[in-house]
């Protein structure tokens, strides 16, 4: 059943011997030679464009030196890469025949394959640049060439971050009904931005035709209030007489398209002028249409970040997490209509809290970089009002850095880093507060915050409604603010201790030293003032004895907790439910699989309550939500990417795929299943794709079928509680160490199975 993930990678992974590389990335872009035509994408080679780029949107370097990388390939098990060779040319003709009048690398030897900088004479603006690449292996295999892989230079190299034009694809319904007197009904199957395009007929030149667009429907008509800002609009179409094709202009919304003046003194992000105005909706019904009407007659435009939708996928035993998986996975593309990540369609507005979520839930869905890079970036000069958000930079950045192994942003932003982890307002307990009165224009100036009202959030929304499944108004669980708040500080101390980690990658060792001095400091502080010593669990903060949900699993998921509190803090987690927002959920979950407590993660992940995933698809929604309810946050959207955290949490924390090493050099596979007795899945990396399968048989052993890209080695956990075991690796017999109830081995690239057997029974 689940072999077939591993099938499309056996085709791609084992198909001849020394075979070129592939997946060409010039500054993490791979489809450098695409063009787009007023958001088609059009087959042109960039020569063409040259004498019409002001016609098309070409996916542009902005780098004079970028860096470059690629996917090694190789039948053979076990095989990294040991040289390269690089040729670019300023024509095609050239490479042809092997030679290279802008750079050749000569053979290098090294095994970088995902970061490779150039450091040939500094490129051009405006030209089309051409190269290829082959690869040595530590087998003494030498590969052809690669394919040429061409890309355009912008017009000014400022070194920013390059990324692709948006994309339109043509969608049709997947449903029509038609009263064949006045009206047409059409449901497109899933709710996405676009525009519509209309194929109508008229007699007479005198009919008006009423569209209606929405979100949600009631039945066989377009729900004309559905509720807080889930979408609804209505425009008349005046019919000329014959045969016409017709795209409705939508209206701007003045709440997610003019200036803010809001908390954070950042504005909308806007559509651009090639794609013009887009609209959530995924039902559409034309009233007063004489008819009749078929389905190619109606064209939803869906207007995305190029995606590809066959880069990832799940499967299970268990149909809820199934459909869950698809939802978030889905949302990743039906939010991505801007190019940067915002939060949702009410305010198009980029924040920190939902690029993290996005930009992980991208990384699981495609094998595409650029679009959390360039948000990172935005953020980083356009900070918005939450303390602990503030923090979140520093998440991002070395996740971009994990994921990419491209060390160009962290270089690029590094001072701007230091000032994100907020050490200026340190106080003398060793704890930060926004309350203290640092809160200096010098400080607004360092982190780039040009809003008001700087303050801490804890979760969000902070009021609403009181339900079944919660005792608290609002989503912070009943959470205490004082002047020193733990959540603040579980942020403070994750972020010192990325930020050591970023000045060790630099070679800043003075820095490397410093911060992680400080986040131990920040630790001890921690534990010492805000562990409740009569209950073992964090209070929300110095000057309160309150516990909330949030106090306890930012901790938890920050691995703040001495092991003699960890059951405690565990218990209590447990004990509160989701008492948090959808946004909180990433860090209650990551708390949940930290613990090792898969079963309990599982509960969640699979939930059909209210308060769940499940409940988004079951209140009508195909893209995730802001809020587990309508009744929670009454004005909520209906496309929120920060409700999407299944799409990395299913792949990096129920299955345990995760980058140990930059870049995905070494990853770590280990699989928290649960009750689930059969999944498979197929994770995109920068090195290319993971494949993997599992067979669960609680109380008899543990089977993984696993594909691991070339030039990458992995560290494979097996769920293993049992007191006498085997494992097998390819059917040989393996001594593995043990470690947390799992059984770990070590294997390199290439098709494995590995299992481990109770041999207790």
């Amino acid at each position: 059943m689940y072999r077939f993930f591993l099938l499309i990678a056996l085709v791609i992974t084992h198909s001849g011997n020394a075979q070129p590389p592939s997946h060409l990335t010039t500054d993490l872009l791979e489809h450098t030679d695409r063009v787009f035509l007023d958001g088609y994408l059009t087959t042109l080679s960039l020569p063409e464009t040259r004498t019409a780029i002001e016609r098309y949107q070409v996916p542009v370097i902005r780098n004079a030196q970028p860096y470059l990388g690629w996917v090694m390939n190789s039948e053979v098990p076990n095989t990294v890469q040991t040289a390269y060779r690089i040729l670019m040319a300023s024509g095609i003709e050239q490479l042809t025949k092997n030679e290279a009048d802008v750079w050749d690398s000569r053979k290098t030897e090294s095994n970088n394959s995902v970061a490779v900088p150039y450091t040939g004479t500094a490129l051009q603006p405006s030209k089309v640049y051409y190269w290829k690449v082959q690869v040595w292996d530590n087998h003494g295999k030498e590969s052809a060439f690669s394919p040429i892989k061409s890309f355009m230079t912008a017009p000014v190299l400022d070194g920013k971050t390059a990324t692709y034009p948006l994309q339109i694809t043509d969608e049709y319904p997947v449903k029509l009904l038609q009263d064949v007197q006045t009206a047409a009904f059409v449901d497109f199957g899933k709710a996405a931005f676009g525009k519509l395009k209309l194929t109508l007929n008229s007699l007479t030149g005198t009919d008006t035709v009423m569209v209606h667009l929405g979100e949600r429907s009631n039945g066989s008509k377009v729900d004309r209030k559905p509720g807080g800002t889930i979408r609804y609009a209505v425009y008349q179409l005046p019919l000329m007489a014959g045969r016409h094709t017709y795209t409705i202009k939508f209206r701007p919304d003045e709440r997610n398209t003019k200036p803010k003046g809001n908390e954070s003194g950042v504005d909308p992000v806007l559509m651009p002028g090639y794609i013009g105005e887009v609209y959530p909706f995924r039902y559409c019904e034309l009233e007063n249409y004489p008819g009749p009407i078929n389905d190619r007659d109606i064209v939803r435009q869906s207007v995305h970040y190029p995606f590809n939708d066959n880069a990832a996928a799940f499967h299970s035993s268990d149909s809820v997490l199934n459909k869950v998986w698809e939802l978030c996975k889905y949302s990743m593309k039906a939010t991505s209509f801007l190019g940067t990540y915002i939060d949702g369609d009410r305010e198009r507005i980029p924040y920190e809290a939902d690029a993290l979520i996005n930009q992980l839930g991208h990384y699981y869905s495609d094998r595409e970089f650029s679009m959390a890079r360039h948000s990172n970036e935005y953020l980083i000069y356009n900070a918005t009002w939450p303390t602990e958000w503030n923090l979140q930079t520093l998440m991002m950045a070395w996740a971009d850095y994990m994921h990419t192994g491209n060390r160009q942003s962290i270089a690029q932003y590094y001072d701007d880093l230091k000032a994100k982890t907020l050490m200026a307002l340190k106080e003398t307990n060793g704890l930060i507060s926004s309350r203290t009165g640092k809160l200096s224009a010098d400080f607004y100036k360092s982190i780039h915050f040009r809003g008001k009202n700087f303050r801490d959030i804890v979760d969000w929304p902070q009021t609403g409604v009181v339900g079944a499944e919660k005792q608290e108004a609002g989503e912070s669980d009943g959470y205490v603010m004082t002047t020193y708040n733990t959540v603040v500080n579980a942020y403070h101390y994750e972020a010192l201790q990325l930020m050591s980690r970023i000045a060790g990658v630099l070679g800043n060792t003075t820095d490397q030293q410093f911060y992680g001095a400080e986040a131990e400091k920040v630790k001890k502080q921690f534990n010492a003032l805000l562990l409740n010593t009569k209950t073992g669990i964090y209070k929300d903060g110095i000057n309160t004895d309150h516990s909330s949900l949030h106090a306890n699993m930012f901790p938890m998921a920050f691995g703040m907790v001495p092991e003699k509190n960890r059951q405690a803090v565990s218990g209590f987690i447990k004990s509160r439910k989701m008492a948090c927002s959808v946004y909180g959920s990433h860090f209650l979950l990551e708390a949940i699989y930290n613990a090792n407590d898969a079963a309990y993660g599982l509960e969640l992940l699979a939930s059909t309550k209210e308060r769940s995933w499940y409940n988004m698809l079951r209140v009508g929604s195909t893209v995730a939500l802001e809020a587990w309810d309508n009744k929670y946050k009454p004005n909520q959207d209906w496309n929120h990417a920060w409700g999407a955290v299944p799409a990395h949490l299913i792949p990096r924390k129920f299955f345990g795929i995760e980058p140990l090493e930059p870049g995905f050099s070494k990853i770590r596979i280990r699989p928290q299943p649960a009750s689930v007795r059969e999944a498979g899945i197929k994770v995109p990396t920068i090195r290319g794709d993971i494949n993997a399968s599992f067979v669960n048989q609680p109380g008899e052993g543990f089977s993984l079928e696993v594909v691991i890209p070339v030039n990458t080695t992995a560290e494979v956990w097996l769920p293993c509680t049992f007191k006498k075991a085997r494992l097998l690796l390819d059917g040989k017999e393996q001594k593995f160490t043990r470690q947390e109830g799992f059984a770990i081995v070590h294997a390199g690239s290439g098709r494995h199975i590995i299992s481990v057997k109770n041999l207790e029974r």
